[in-house]
């Protein structure tokens, strides 16, 4: 199976695509804590920006895109320079395959080679999971090496519920 992904860097022709992804997550998750799914021009932007600095992957099974990553700073102060936030999202239909896992082992080793040292994701959480979020995010940044480092208690609220937020690290 894994032979027909492949990982390379995402072009502003992909951004439909990452809307359509992301987009899922937006309206049917507490994922993001985004409530509109951004448009493609928008998507558009974000990726050129990301991309001055950072690698932004997708991976492709058969010519469709069917998830991503991408890495942005954490602080624009020199001293935060060898940290990066990672972000990764994977179509629904494509999860639990180790997609995550491989984008994820791509980005980690661009990020090493441009100096990188300190990885940090956002996850959201809530104890007991709910309809909009399991801790699957959770779950999967821990196996790929994560630490829990904070834990801010209803952060963020969506669905008429608050979230909280996990910074999870990572040092590579």
């Amino acid at each position: 199976m894994e032979q027909e992904w492949v990982i390379r860097e995402a072009t502003t022709e992909d951004a439909a695509r990452l809307v359509e992804i992301y987009s899922y997550y937006v309206r049917n998750t507490a994922v993001s804590f985004e409530y509109e799914a951004p448009t493609v021009e928008e998507f558009t932007e974000r990726i050129h920006r990301v991309k001055r600095e950072y690698p932004y992957l997708v991976c492709e099974k058969e010519g469709v895109v069917i998830g991503y990553a991408y890495a942005s700073a954490y602080s624009t102060r020199d001293a935060y320079s060898w940290t990066a936030v990672t972000s990764i999202y994977v179509d629904k239909d494509y999860r639990r395959q180790g997609i995550g896992r491989k984008l994820y082992l791509e980005l980690e080793d661009r990020l090493q080679k441009q100096g990188i040292v300190n990885l940090l994701a956002g996850v959201a959480f809530c104890e007991p999971e709910d309809e909009y979020l399991t801790h699957d995010s959770y779950n999967f940044h821990r196996k790929q090496g994560f630490e829990k480092t904070a834990h801010m208690k209803g952060i963020g609220k969506k669905f008429d519920r608050w979230y909280d937020l996990l910074w999870m690290q990572k040092k590579i």
